[in-house]
């Protein structure tokens, strides 16, 4: 592992050549029919992901993300018959929780990014809710620019619905920008993991599609624990990184739900594997161990701030010799002195090569975009070896991607 500062490290030695015809465009038709590379302690091998129970190391606990896409981008036809889309990002009022924005009733104002924002000359934009005047409408109507995109106000009719189910009935599923289509009816399931229960990612945890309800049973009958926590996949998570070393790079927010229960599953399971299921649970939960520091120092939240955030260097700018049981205990400790039945805070950590990872034992997940920084992460669990996994992907005619094979990588 090198000894330079992640700051000072350059995308460009993260990058490999991706055809286009490996990009998977569609997913298989069964999803645990997917292959399997496994990567353990540098050896290569190839199976199936539906045998996945058998490879998992002894008393593993999967650490699922729980949390559902939502069909996030709403295409405004104009009276000229030109189209403006939104895609929504992230609310900002009357509250910045996705999961409680998603319930409001009558009006919300969301960070959206406008496609076609030039044609946009009308105070207004609005769309019928259904063939009939009864189903309702739309409106959205663009306040002032939020950072990379803008403060959308959006007010609905009939009022009593919420827009969770506004964006059911108006909303287009978001594919990755990276399969040029527009979602099909079969992705309306595929795109979604069988455990998917909170509504507001806008980009599935791809590296869960994989799983089936039968597998899931079949990897506890091998005495595997599983877990879930909340991350709201944002689509910064499709972001590329345009600048020459890393710490120009702005990382983005997301943010993560993770109740009182899970955190003293983890408590019980220290010393034994922890395995993320996808890069999403894997920042949650090394998010974790940080934040339980930061409060434990007195760092976070910052004292102009109610909000847990938790910086991308944080990791990397903070001395501690805090054990995992001690950060995690004060976790608890916070949450119990106020009052909370879960955790929420907005993480922008970013794992890179240098980073000394406190919970997460291994991982599953599929193949990355070159030059990511979902690919610099797996460069962090297995060092320079990430060149020989992907060589042997593509070598071995694995498909990459959202919609990809997978792997299971143990250091």
């Amino acid at each position: 592992m090198s000894n330079q500062h992640p700051r000072q490290l350059s995308i460009t030695d993260f990058t490999y050549d991706l055809p286009e015809d490996r990009i998977a465009q569609f997913p298989l038709e069964v999803r645990d029919q997917s292959r399997l590379l496994l990567c353990r302690q540098g050896k290569i091998s190839d199976g199936q992901f539906k045998d996945l129970a058998t490879v998992l190391p002894p008393q593993a606990m999967l650490v699922f993300n729980d949390t559902k896409v939502v069909q996030a981008r709403l295409r405004f036809q104009k009276a000229t018959g030109g189209m403006i889309e939104l895609f929504c990002l992230e609310p900002l009022e009357p509250v910045r929780e996705v999961q409680v924005a998603m319930q409001q009733t009558y009006s919300v104002v969301w960070k959206c990014l406008v496609g076609n924002n030039k044609r946009w000359k009308d105070s207004r934009l609005e769309m019928p809710l259904g063939p009939y005047p009864q189903d309702g409408t739309l409106w959205a109507e663009r306040l002032a620019p939020a950072e990379e995109g803008y403060a959308i106000h959006f007010t609905w009719s009939p009022g009593e619905l919420t827009f969770a189910e506004i964006l059911e009935k108006a909303g287009l599923l978001p594919l990755p920008p990276y399969m040029n289509r527009d979602a099909e009816v079969s992705d309306q399931d595929r795109y979604q993991t069988v455990y998917a229960a909170e509504k507001g990612a806008v980009a599935a945890p791809t590296a869960g599609l994989h799983f089936t309800p039968d597998l899931l049973e079949r990897i506890q009958q091998q005495g595997h624990q599983q877990a879930f926590v909340t991350l709201h996949v944002g689509a910064g998570t499709f972001k590329p990184v345009k600048a020459d070393l890393m710490q120009y790079h702005y990382m983005h927010g997301e943010q993560l739900n993770v109740s009182r229960q899970m955190i003293e599953k983890l408590l019980h399971h220290l010393g034994k594997p922890i395995i993320p299921v996808g890069t999403t649970s894997m920042r949650t939960l090394e998010s974790l161990y940080w934040l339980g520091a930061g409060i434990s120092l007195g760092l976070l939240p910052p004292e102009d701030e109610e909000e847990l955030v938790l910086p991308q260097w944080f990791p990397y700018d903070v001395r501690t010799t805090l054990s995992v049981q001690e950060a995690l205990e004060a976790l608890l400790h916070y949450l119990d002195e106020n009052q909370l039945p879960y955790l929420q805070a907005t993480t922008r950590i970013l794992i890179a090569p240098g980073y000394s990872f406190k919970l997460c034992t291994g991982l599953i997940t599929n193949f990355h975009q070159p030059q990511s920084t979902l690919l610099l992460l797996v460069a962090a669990l297995i060092g320079p070896t990430w060149q020989k996994v992907y060589k042997h992907a593509l070598a071995n005619g694995y498909r990459f991607l959202s919609y990809g094979d997978s792997s299971l990588l143990l250091p």
